[in-house]
């Protein structure tokens, strides 16, 4: 349950945060997870609560016209049959500080992740975890199929975005709303630029936010990358039976994926990845040490001073 005072203490939390030194914040804080576009904070006093940072908005009303959508999300994902965990939006327009939405979870049990899972279970039971999700994900697409063009629901299927709670795997990710009503998307993709490198923005634009943006609707290349996701946990083992259940649960036109498909995927996606978070790296410190602006996205590792 999402105690009362929880927007007095985000605010406060935001008001005293420095995203390039976490330690110099007036209220401690323990970063749960980075995200492309976001950080996710157990701040202190919200024990219970999982807080996530979004520094994305030029405006106020950008902000709320987000937390809509998340909301509008949200409910549709459970119409399609999923189950989500109590979340509520928070907006600050702070002095000195960017216009910044924190969207606020119930904090689940992090050793039931499902991505902790495979380290904890032997092999039938993760064969099981990962085909439970399969299920979770295809109830997206049977929702999809029924409701096309009106309304159609992407997601992010890999492991780390469901969770295990009283026997039914929750999905948490629902912090990118990517929807479309007769088929016009209804997330504005110049937010997912916001926390690229500034000097590659205009290439990620006219080369791969459209791909990016298009693979979440298709059924295929999620399954490719929650596949993928083995690869990153060390339980290739598993590999050859979650391709079967992936492909038995493909759409009907859809090509079978194998091994080999799954392996370069994970290869060039790790690549990709780490070289973004480089550029990241590189951004910050042009911003901060060139250009003495300030840098509000949070990045893995320590900054070098």
């Amino acid at each position: 349950m999402i105690i009362a005072d929880t927007q007095k203490i985000i605010e406060e939390f935001e008001s005293g945060l420095n995203p390039n030194d976490l330690d110099a914040s007036k209220i401690p804080a323990k970063v749960l997870g980075y995200g492309e576009i976001s950080t996710v904070f157990q701040i202190g006093g919200l024990e219970t609560e999982a807080c996530k940072r979004m520094p994305l908005f030029a405006a106020v009303t950008e902000a709320d016209n987000y937390s809509s959508r998340y909301e509008d999300y949200c409910r549709y994902l459970q119409a399609a049959g999923l189950t989500l965990t109590e979340s509520q939006t928070f907006v600050f327009n702070l002095s000195e500080k960017p216009v910044t939405l924190y969207i606020v979870q119930n904090k689940l049990n992090i050793d039931e992740f499902a991505h902790k899972l495979l380290h904890s279970e032997p092999d039938e039971k993760a064969r099981d975890i990962i085909e439970s999700i399969i299920q979770e994900i295809k109830k997206v697409w049977k929702f999809n199929k029924h409701n096309k063009p009106g309304l159609e629901l992407a997601l992010d299927g890999q492991l780390s975005n469901w969770v295990r709670d009283g026997g039914k795997f929750v999905y948490i990710d629902t912090s990118t709303p990517l929807f479309k009503l007769e088929g016009v998307e209804q997330l504005d993709p110049e937010l997912f630029l916001k926390s690229a490198p500034s000097f590659l923005r205009w290439m990620i634009r006219l080369f791969f936010l459209q791909e990016v943006m298009d693979r979440y609707y298709n059924l295929r290349s999620v399954f490719l990358d929650l596949a993928g996701n083995l690869y990153k946990e060390q339980r290739k083992g598993l590999i050859p039976d979650v391709l079967e259940i992936i492909n038995d649960n493909l759409n009907e036109n859809d090509e079978p994926l194998d091994e080999k498909e799954v392996a370069k995927y994970y290869k060039e996606d790790k690549f990709i990845w780490a070289l973004f978070l480089a550029l990241r790296r590189f951004d910050r410190w042009l911003h901060t040490k060139v250009f003495h602006k300030p840098y509000p996205y949070i990045l893995p590792g320590k900054i070098k001073r």
